[in-house]
């Protein structure tokens, strides 16, 4: 494994629901390595959509310190969250979120446009990550002529496109039948052993098992565990 590139130490979040206060993360502490496949598995409502959040830059703890690629996530302004969203992060989502109206090549390249990247070089990156995903044969087709699996691969090479520091997956099988997303997850298996550090989240051991390392999130307390204890 490579160096640390995230440190979260006592993360606490809290939401306000009218006269109470709800603890949805209860002093989360965890590092991830440059490399790893971290897999994040809890059932819903054990607070980690809001960990992803968190680890994504989307939203910010009420207590406690996030450093990410040595940057305290805390101490920065909406401008730079935005840009180490756009630079330091590869979202996948389990609705995929491309937009309907661009063809697969022109999603994967709306990071580079955010990120000033000119025409050509971006037209060019944008390919070999469709190629890298299996895709060189789809680039021209938007979302509705392609499939579920093609989907998430397309969400996959946009991820990719900036070269983040770190790939963040939220339930990525979730809107695919079981053999597309045994298909997906080899793929981020290969991904993985390209040397991509991801995190995944899923309440899905199977899905879980493809990482190398698994942590377990209930009502919001993280622990260190592996399938057998499930």
């Amino acid at each position: 494994m490579g160096k640390e590139i995230l440190l979260m130490q006592d993360i606490v979040k809290t939401y306000n629901m009218g006269d109470e206060d709800q603890v949805v993360l209860k002093g989360i502490n965890l590092s991830v390595d440059e490399g790893e496949f971290l897999s994040v598995l809890g059932p819903s409502g054990s607070g980690k959509s809001t960990l992803m959040n968190i680890i994504g830059c989307l939203d910010m703890p009420t207590s406690g310190t996030y450093i990410l690629r040595g940057r305290n996530i805390s101490e920065q302004d909406q401008k730079q969250l935005a840009r180490i969203r756009n630079k330091e992060i590869g979202f996948i989502f389990q609705s995929f979120q491309l937009l309907p109206r661009l063809t697969a090549l022109e999603n994967v390249e709306l990071p580079l446009i955010y990120s000033k990247i000119p025409p050509s070089e971006r037209r060019k990156r944008a390919m070999e990550m469709l190629e890298k995903v299996g895709l060189a044969d789809r680039m021209y087709h938007r979302p509705n002529q392609l499939s579920g699996g093609q989907q998430q691969r397309v969400a996959i090479a946009r991820a990719l496109s900036n070269n983040p520091t770190l790939l963040l997956a939220d339930e990525p099988t979730g809107a695919l039948d079981q053999k597309t997303g045994k298909q997906v997850m080899e793929l981020f298996r290969e991904l993985n052993n390209e040397g991509h550090t991801i995190i995944m989240i899923t309440h899905d051991s199977n899905i879980a098992s493809y990482g190398n390392r698994i942590v377990r999130i209930l009502d919001g307390n993280l622990r260190e565990g592996d399938l057998k204890d499930a």
